[in-house]
C-alpha cells in the first residue's frame, strides 16, 4: 500500500524535471537548425544571435519586442544581411507582443519567426 503513494510521488517528480527554457536554448536550437553562426561577433563588440547566409538573426522575447526591431536593423546593416527576428511566444499573453512586433516589422522589412516552448520538446 505504500508503494502507490510513493510510485505516484515519483512520477510528479519526474514530469516537473523539466529544466526551464532560456534565451540561449532557443537561440542554439533555431541556428543549428537552420546552419547559422551562433553569437556571431561584430566589430563593435556586439553579438548577433545567430547569423545566417540570408540573415542577421534576433532571439527575443516576445515583450522584448521593441529592442528586438533595433537590435534587428542594426545587426542587418552592419553585417549586409536582411534583418530577422526569432520571437519567443511563451503564453497566450505574449500574443498581444507579436501582433506589435509584426506590424512594426512588416514595414520595416523584418523577417519575423516564432518558437514556442513545445518546439523544442
Amino acid at each position: 500500500m505504500k508503494l502507490i503513494p510513493l510510485v505516484f510521488l515519483l512520477l510528479l517528480m519526474a514530469g516537473c524535471a523539466h529544466k526551464p527554457l532560456h534565451e540561449k536554448d532557443y537561440q542554439r536550437w533555431w541556428c543549428e537548425k537552420h546552419a547559422g553562426e551562433l553569437e556571431y561577433r561584430l566589430p563593435d563588440k556586439t553579438r548577433v544571435d545567430c547569423l545566417t547566409k540570408e540573415y542577421a538573426v534576433e532571439v527575443e522575447y516576445a515583450s522584448k519586442w521593441a529592442e528586438s526591431i533595433g537590435q534587428a536593423l542594426y545587426y542587418g546593416q552592419s553585417t549586409g544581411r536582411k534583418p530577422a527576428v526569432l520571437v519567443i511566444v511563451r503564453d497566450k499573453d505574449d500574443e498581444r507582443f507579436l501582433k506589435r512586433l509584426r506590424t512594426v516589422a512588416k514595414e520595416q522589412g523584418i523577417k519575423v519567426w516564432t518558437v514556442r516552448p513545445k518546439d523544442l520538446e
